[in-house]
């Protein structure tokens, strides 16, 4: 949806229903069924704004004994989860990741890898998130368009901070989905965990710059960048 053309509550209720049909592929089977490829192209809108999850091209069956598989990066640059796209660690949380980075999205009516400039630096969504968290900021995130009232305001603010939650590295210390929907259907995210700044993946020149942390191998796929670069 373009910025403007969707109020707070339908905003909300689309997330949470995305949240909901993640709920339903991780958990509701004999064994978890992880998309690899959740981003905004690939939620469908019915005439009454429900949510539908779309596109399983990418798919894969994840045994509920095991915490993680390793194999080869398939999935969209800009919704990926860094383990996930540095080294082909493969759980339910990459899809978490992903599903924090389209709730920006949605909030701000802006994308994955719209550039906003500050002075000399750039910083795509997520990074433009934290800072404003980091700042006590993060209202600065919600779509300009959005006229929300007081308690909106507020809701709003709590959605991002669960978005913040999502995208936090490493993958242990994401929720799983089922507490993601918990969360978001109390209006406010977990007082006992601190959000913690999350790993930044830029793409430029086809070499992908990691900010925060370096992985335990640098070591990616050809697909995804001819070099890696490691800042602070």
């Amino acid at each position: 949806a373009q910025r403007g053309t969707l109020d707070w509550n339908q905003r909300y209720e689309i997330i949470l229903g995305i949240g909901r049909g993640l709920v339903h592929l991780h958990d509701e089977y004999h064994f978890k069924i992880v998309h690899r490829d959740i981003k905004s192209s690939n939620i469908l809108l019915s005439d009454d704004f429900r949510p539908k999850i779309a596109d399983f091209g990418l798919a894969r069956f994840h045994p509920k004994d095991q915490s993680h598989v390793s194999t080869g990066f398939a999935g969209t640059l800009g919704y990926t989860a860094p383990e996930y796209a540095l080294n082909g660690i493969l759980s339910d949380k990459v899809d978490t990741y992903s599903f924090g980075i389209v709730v920006l999205e949605i909030i701000s009516g802006r994308r994955s890898t719209e550039l906003r400039s500050y002075g000399s630096s750039t910083c795509f969504l997520l990074e433009d998130a934290w800072e404003m968290y980091e700042n006590t900021k993060h209202t600065n995130v919600i779509d300009e368009t959005l006229n929300l009232n007081k308690c909106e305001h507020e809701h709003a603010t709590k959605i991002i901070e669960i978005a913040l939650l999502c995208t936090m590295s490493p993958a242990s210390d994401r929720p799983v989905m089922s507490e993601v929907v918990s969360m978001l259907q109390e209006g406010k995210s977990s007082a006992k965990i601190q959000l913690t700044r999350p790993t930044f993946l830029r793409y430029e020149d086809r070499r992908i710059r990691i900010n925060h942390a370096k992985p335990k191998d640098t070591d990616a796929t050809e697909e995804l960048h001819t070099d890696t670069e490691t800042t602070n």
